[in-house]
This record gives C-alpha cells, sequence and structure tokens, in this order.
C-alpha cells in the first residue's frame, strides 16, 4: 500500500469515568471524569485514537466544539505532521482561544495524531519524543485528599513510603492553617525525613495566606506548594516565590505556552506541571517542558499518568509522575511501577492499552 498520511476522516464521542477512590480537595470534589476521545483514520487506513478529559463538568462542551468544527478543520492534513495539524484546527477557532473548552478540544486531536505517527513510525512515544529516559520517579496523590483524617493521612503514607515511592501529596487549604500544619506534621513525623511530602492548596489561598502558611510548614521540609493561588494571579506567586524556600509548583490551571513563559521569566514557577490535556496535547506539552528546561525549572506533570509517563521519560528535566489511576475501566494494562519508579511503556500509540468493547459500551454521545 502506498504510504498517505491524509487525515481523511475524524470522530469525536463521550465516556464517563467514575472517580476510583472519593477525591476532596480545598475547593472542589472530583466526581466522575469526563473522557472525550477522538479518532482519526488516514488515507492508508492507519488510525490514531486520542484524548482528553475535564472532571466533572464541560465535556460535552469540548465535545460539542470538535464536532463543531474543529473535525472538520483537520480533515485533508498530513497526520505525519503533528505541528501543521495542531495549527490547522487552532486557527479555525482563534475566537474562542486561549481558553480551556478549546485547549481540550485541541488535546484530544493532537493525541490522535502522535498515537497514529507513533504507530506509521513503529517508535514507542517516549522515544519518539525525545527518550530522555525509559523510566522517571514516581509520587503518590491518592492517599493525601483533604477529607482525610490525620491518622488516614499518616497510614497512606507510611503504605506509600512502604512501597518503595519516594513522596506522597497531601491537599491543604483548610480554613484553619493550624488544621493543615497539624496534618502535615502527623505525616512527617511518621514517615521520617527522607520521604518527600507535597502539599497543593488548588488555587484556594490569597498571596497573604500563602506566604503565611509556607512560614508555619517552614520547619517540614516540603518538597513542593502547588497551585497556592489562582492561576492568573502570577504576581502573587511571585511574591510568595520570593517569600519562601519551598517550591512553588503550578500549570496544571494553565493553557498556552505564553502563561508559562510569564511565570519563568518573573521567577513565579519553581516546577512546572504542564497537563497535556490542558495545554492543547503533546505538541505544545512539549514546548512547555523545553521551555522550562531552558530556565533550569523541572517538569512534574498533572495526573494524566497513562499518558504523561511516556512524555516525562521523554524530557530532560522531569521531576515526577504523579500516581492517580483513573483509567483502569477502559484499559487492559496498568503502567509498571518499580523501585520507586515508573517505566515507560514500549506499546505503540500514546503507550496506553485501550479495551475497545469497555470503550463502545460506556459511550454516550
Amino acid at each position: 500500500m502506498t504510504r498517505n498520511a491524509t487525515i481523511i476522516s475524524a470522530e469525536a464521542w463521550l465516556v464517563d469515568l467514575e472517580v476510583e477512590t472519593k477525591r476532596t480537595d480545598a475547593v472542589q470534589s472530583f466526581l466522575k471524569q469526563e473522557t472525550i476521545f477522538v479518532l482519526l483514520t488516514t488515507a492508508d487506513g492507519m488510525t490514531g485514537l486520542g484524548y482528553s478529559y475535564t472532571i466533572g463538568t464541560g465535556g460535552r462542551a469540548v465535545l460539542e466544539m470538535l464536532r463543531g468544527g474543529l473535525l472538520d478543520a483537520v480533515i485533508g492534513q498530513d497526520a505525519d505532521r503533528p505541528e501543521a495539524v495542531w495549527y490547522a484546527a487552532f486557527n479555525s477557532t482563534r475566537a474562542t482561544t486561549v481558553g480551556p473548552i478549546t485547549s481540550l478540544a485541541l488535546a484530544a486531536i493532537d493525541t490522535a495524531v502522535w498515537d497514529a505517527r507513533s504507530r506509521r513510525t513503529g517508535v514507542p512515544l517516549w522515544k519518539l519524543a525525545g527518550g530522555s529516559s525509559p523510566s522517571v520517579p514516581i509520587y503518590d496523590t491518592e492517599g493525601g485528599w483533604l477529607h482525610l483524617s490525620p491518622d488516614e493521612l499518616v497510614t497512606q503514607a507510611l503504605a506509600t513510603r512502604d512501597r518503595g515511592l519516594p513522596g506522597a501529596k497531601i491537599k491543604v487549604g483548610l480554613p484553619n492553617a493550624h488544621h493543615d500544619l497539624a496534618r502535615l506534621a502527623a505525616v512527617r513525623d511518621a514517615v521520617g525525613p527522607d520521604f518527600h511530602i507535597m502539599i497543593d492548596a488548588n488555587q484556594s489561598l490569597t498571596s497573604a495566606e500563602a506566604i503565611r502558611r509556607a512560614h508555619l510548614f517552614r520547619d517540614l521540609d516540603i518538597f513542593w506548594f502547588e497551585e497556592p493561588l489562582p492561576a492568573e494571579d502570577v504576581a502573587g506567586h511571585e511574591r510568595l516565590a520570593q517569600a519562601t524556600a519551598i517550591p512553588v509548583a503550578v500549570g496544571e490551571s494553565m493553557y498556552s505556552v505564553g502563561h508559562f513563559r510569564e511565570y519563568l521569566q518573573r521567577g513565579a514557577a519553581s516546577i512546572v506541571q504542564v497537563d497535556v490535556a490542558r495545554i492543547g496535547g503533546i505538541t505544545p506539552w512539549l514546548k512547555v517542558a523545553h521551555l522550562a528546561e531552558s530556565f533550569n525549572v523541572t517538569v512534574a506533570p498533572h495526573f494524566l499518568m497513562e499518558l504523561h509517563l511516556s512524555l516525562a521519560c521523554a524530557i530532560p528535566n522531569a521531576l515526577y509522575l504523579e500516581h492517580i489511576p483513573q483509567l483502569r475501566a477502559i484499559t487492559t494494562s496498568e503502567i509498571t511501577i518499580r523501585d520507586g519508579r515508573a517505566w515507560a511503556p514500549d506499546t505503540l500509540g500514546l503507550g496506553i492499552e485501550w479495551d475497545r468493547d469497555a470503550l463502545d459500551d460506556q459511550r454516550l454521545a
């Protein structure tokens, strides 16, 4: 068959996934994962399956944006040229960029393009995107939700440590800062000094309160302070970074390469947590990762561990992968974790083995 990577068809659909455990933070509960899939087919019969997500609302808006124009914009494009496909879609919707719905829709298309590209070349995604290292350290988030008591946090952290993982994340942002402090102190006392404790306020604090809490937590050797303030408050993050020795981690709620550039230029981000869905796909994700590298800043991507594993292994400045399982209902394999590290799959495509029957059974629209 003559090689022809021209995209001749594109379809999108929605699957809802219930959360695997109760998940709460300072501003919300994670009720379900609205998962938007895009399937691209090329003239020579190759397919690419990509996806994006929301945590409970907006999934149908993303689906409508795809069906209402973005899918049509990539018909006739060359799937071997991800930059061209991405900009064909992006340029068709400038009136709604930069924004979450558009970025999430772009991500579903772009990940489908990279899925097809990996299959076409026969090269696993982690190598195709850079191939820096076959593994990356992994930390746990599932044992640190805000509704858990101090005793429950301790039990979960000790279990994480005993599994060989080097760190865990604890949610903060309770109305009384000293209640946050007590929870963190209980965990630190239990796990000892060699275990990394990350904290995440989920954009719930003011700049002044974040500085105050960072001061309260200073003796606990916090590994990073994640999303302390609303993502649009670059100046507040800059003030916090100047006021504390705790590294400031941001990025899961940022939707453009330019937003990351502003943070990095102002010294407002010590760790970049770029999310492949929210930034608009693998193509811009890699740009953010290398932008961070140019500032000597590390990357610890947010959520989507099944996909972010390959991307983190692709780049030289990956710090950590976040462990939150969420795709087990629609996949037939799990990521490999050994010696406190996650190991990149050599499976072609996105490195995810989808259960196509389960996808069909759970298809909503």
